[in-house]
């Protein structure tokens, strides 16, 4: 099994199918149990809780710095102390490894060292 946050998003254009539902749940496996996979197979997300707005906000700002360094974006729900993090690959309307690998980088912020 590779680490998965060792890992870097593969450029991703459509053309290829989204992981089987099978696949999904194995990559699921390698990452915090607090992700859950969409009914369709087709989404991960995990929900954030913080003390404050300036607490979440410096996650958001962080998770945006992977997004940016990985170019592969999540969908954010933003709240004052809440952020719900949302992982699907757009070109190919499902899951790719991509989603897993930015998730376990996600897990990575709040990892104790």
């Amino acid at each position: 099994m590779t680490n998965l946050s060792a890992q870097r998003c593969q450029p991703c254009e459509g053309g290829i199918a989204p992981l089987e539902p099978a696949q999904a749940q194995e990559l699921l496996q390698q990452i915090n149990v607090e992700w859950s996979l969409s009914p369709g197979s087709n989404e991960i997300s995990r929900n954030f809780t913080f003390k404050n707005y300036y607490q979440t906000i410096a996650f958001v700002n962080a998770i945006a710095w992977i997004a940016n360094q990985e170019n592969h974006h999540p969908d954010l729900e933003v709240s004052y102390n809440y952020c719900r993090v949302r992982y699907s690959t757009h070109a190919i309307k499902g899951l790719s490894e991509n989603d897993f690998i930015c998730a376990a980088k996600v897990d990575g912020l709040l990892s104790e060292p």
